[in-house]
């Protein structure tokens, strides 16, 4: 029992302080099909822009993670920008741009030049094989969009190979497949900082009729 509180609260604290917990995702082989699909995903040079049903609906998101970043990142035009860039790289992957914050926390406590023990780079550690791999020599990983356009592709990727397993794709991610720190400190983090319900808006009597 006391094992299992004592890992609840390390998981809390790095949390909580931002602690950085990059791992190494880790050079596989990748099939051709794979390989274009996930070039064409960072080749994409379509202007970010933020996805919802109104613009008041993406006002309301901004102002809220605007709220919950700033003591992480105080500068207002930057870290709205930030903010529209990880929305539009997330939902342009299919990922929940809430989680991808939440990784961001954990893989680098919003450290645009974060640099891991073995190599990880930038907001969402993203390690420099990838470029080889899937993107073009002059790719700078502490960019703010390729940073996320890489690291939202990747974990993609991740997820299709696991058929939409969250904690296996993180685990990948991590470098740290079939390990549970990993996944529950980021699926903690989401939790705990990063849930958004928009906020209830009144209906116009025309909406009614």
């Amino acid at each position: 029992m006391n094992k299992a509180v004592n890992f609840l609260l390390a998981c809390l604290l790095l949390v909580n302080a931002g602690s950085v917990m990059a791992g190494a995702q880790r050079e596989e082989p990748l099939s051709n099909s794979v390989r274009a699909l996930m070039q064409r995903s960072i080749s994409d040079s379509a202007a970010p822009r933020m996805v919802f049903a109104s613009e008041a609906e993406g006002q309301d998101w901004l102002n809220a993670m605007s709220a919950r970043l700033a003591k992480r990142i105080p500068d207002d035009r930057f870290r709205e920008d930030f903010l529209r860039t990880v929305n539009y790289e997330a939902t342009r992957a299919g990922l929940d741009p809430q989680l991808v914050l939440a990784l961001i926390q954990v893989e680098s406590a919003f450290n645009k030049y974060a640099v891991s023990s073995v190599g990880a780079r930038g907001y969402m550690q993203v390690m420099p094989f990838w470029v080889k791999s899937i993107g073009s020599s002059e790719h700078n990983l502490f960019h703010l969009r390729l940073n996320l356009r890489y690291g939202c592709t990747i974990l993609r990727h991740y997820l299709d190979v696991e058929k939409g397993d969250l904690y296996r794709a993180l685990g990948r991610y991590n470098g740290s497949l079939g390990q549970p720190q990993y996944p529950n400190l980021v699926v903690g983090a989401w939790r705990k900082s990063w849930t958004y319900r928009p906020p209830l808006r009144p209906v116009s009597e025309a909406a009614l009729k």
